[in-house]
């Protein structure tokens, strides 16, 4: 069974970069599809980006295009978000999640996914 960590999450001020990671334990992670999330307390679980599992696709939510990137490498089973120009309202807990998938979709809904890790928080001060 694949299990999902992820870390790299902190306290940084606006503009600033982080780049979080989501590292996979088990095998065969290259026939999944992943995908990041976040969520606030108290408010519902946001999509963020997604990757096909070849890393040939992604796709992201409008509120971060153009300042986050998704990324892979199956062979050291780990999934990264490159977050730039980080404003406060991307303050939230960061999650991985991950479905075995092996086309060019990229889910963006929390519920196409069967796997998650307990997420990072993230903090970006104003």
């Amino acid at each position: 069974q694949v299990q999902l960590v992820e870390s790299g999450g902190g306290l940084v001020q606006t503009e600033s970069s982080l780049r979080l990671s989501c590292v996979t334990s088990g095998r065969t992670f290259s026939s999944y599809a992943a995908g990041w999330f976040r969520q606030v307390p108290g408010k519902v679980r946001e999509f963020v980006a997604a990757i096909n599992w070849s890393g040939g696709s992604t796709y992201y939510a409008d509120s971060v295009k153009g300042r986050f990137t998704v990324s892979r490498d199956n062979a050291k089973n780990t999934v990264w978000l490159q977050m730039n120009s980080l404003k406060p309202e991307d303050t939230a807990v960061y999650y991985c999640a991950a479905r075995f998938l092996l086309n060019d979709r990229t889910p963006r809904y929390d519920y196409e996914y069967e796997l998650w890790g307990q997420g990072t928080q993230v903090t970006v001060s104003s």
